[in-house]
């Protein structure tokens, strides 16, 4: 579905506020701003091998949260379903080009999906 970064990052993103501070920090600085293990263990005053640690059980965490709650998972598929509802409203258009009452009206619920993304 995704690499490994982007589905740490996604879940970052649902789950990080549930992460301790200094989870949050590790994360924030290896895969926001791309630090190093290295850069990251000297910026914690801490060993090379305690950052890869605490980088690798905050994605554990990360993807526990997602098992348990399946945010990201619902997220996904709710786009996936209003991807398939604008394509359906789009065919309806096109069939039915003609008739500008309903052409409107179709217009104007695809907008409302558009403004809840």
């Amino acid at each position: 579905m995704f690499d490994k970064i982007t589905e740490v990052s996604l879940l970052y993103d649902f789950y990080g506020q549930l992460l301790t501070d200094r989870q949050k920090e590790a994360m924030r600085l290896y895969y926001e701003e791309n630090y190093s293990l290295s850069e990251i263990a000297e910026e914690f005053r801490i060993s090379r091998q305690a950052v890869h640690d605490a980088l690798k059980n905050a994605g554990k965490a990360l993807a526990e949260y997602e098992e348990k709650l399946g945010l990201m998972k619902r997220f996904s598929e709710s786009r996936a379903a209003v991807s398939e509802i604008e394509a359906e409203i789009d065919n309806l258009q096109e069939e039915y080009r003609e008739e500008t009452i309903l052409t409107a009206r179709l217009s104007k619920i695809k907008k409302i999906i558009e403004s809840l993304e």
